[in-house]
């Protein structure tokens, strides 16, 4: 897909004006990206017990 000059322009200051919002999304899919195509059990594993103590800290106050 081809952007035009407009479009490169409205992304640059999209990204300038929401950098901890597209931090956010580039780790995200950073993260899925690992899990689903490079990850051995032992990863999924420990990432299983991170993701649950995480859990816990969001639901407890």
């Amino acid at each position: 897909m081809v952007l035009t000059d407009a479009q490169k322009r409205a992304n640059e200051k999209w990204h300038k004006n929401h950098r901890e919002r597209a931090n956010y999304i580039a780790m995200r899919s950073s993260a899925r990206s690992f899990i689903r195509k490079k990850s051995t059990l032992d990863d999924l594993e420990e990432l299983q017990n991170i993701i649950e103590n995480r859990r816990k800290e969001l639901v407890e106050p």
